[in-house]
Order: structure tokens, then C-alpha cells, then sequence
């Protein structure tokens, strides 16, 4: 719910296009390679996001900008604490232009 939620709140936002999926095949949308292939800079939300995209997509890994936000799996949709931890981190991000 984590990428669902920071979609819902970032998507609006005009200094950003984004779209999410998640790395489980149960996810709502599954990652793809075409997916990866739209992003200019791909959001993780834990370390093993970011080690599944180098383990099966090699090239996107060493060629894009990929940003952990190490927020645990804990929280549910729209969760207020979640949307105040993702707009932190992500601005955060943001500022230091790592986006």
C-alpha cells in the first residue's frame, strides 16, 4: 500500500508523472520491464525492491536513478503516518535533486 499510497498523493503533482507496481506477483500491477523503460527515476520502498530490480533487470538498474526511501511494509492504505513519512522522505529526495 505504500506505492499506492505516495501514487494517490503524488499524482497531481505537476512536478512529477507517476505510476506504480509492486515486485510480488499478487501486487494490483506487477512490475514490467516496460514500466521501468518509461521511468527517468524509479522509487523503492526497502532495500529488496531495489535488489529485485538488479537481479532481474540488470540494465535499468545500472542505468537509472533508483532511490530507497526504506519505509517498512507496516502501514495501510492512505495511513495518515504514511502519507506524513512519504511526503517527508520524498520531498526530502526531491530537494537534494535526486529525482
Amino acid at each position: 500500500m505504500r506505492s499506492a499510497t505516495a501514487h494517490t498523493i503524488y499524482q497531481d503533482d505537476t512536478r512529477f508523472e507517476v505510476l506504480s507496481a509492486g515486485t510480488d506477483a499478487s501486487a494490483q500491477v506487477v512490475l514490467t520491464q516496460e514500466l521501468l523503460d518509461w521511468a527517468d527515476s524509479i522509487i523503492v520502498m526497502e532495500r529488496h525492491h531495489r535488489n529485485f530490480i538488479r537481479k532481474h533487470y540488470p540494465k535499468v538498474y545500472e542505468t537509472k536513478k533508483i532511490v530507497c526511501l526504506y519505509i517498512p511494509d507496516e502501514y495501510d492504505y492512505m495511513q495518515p503516518e504514511l502519507i506524513a513519512l512519504l511526503k517527508c522522505k520524498i520531498e526530502e529526495v526531491y530537494r537534494r535533486g535526486l529525482l
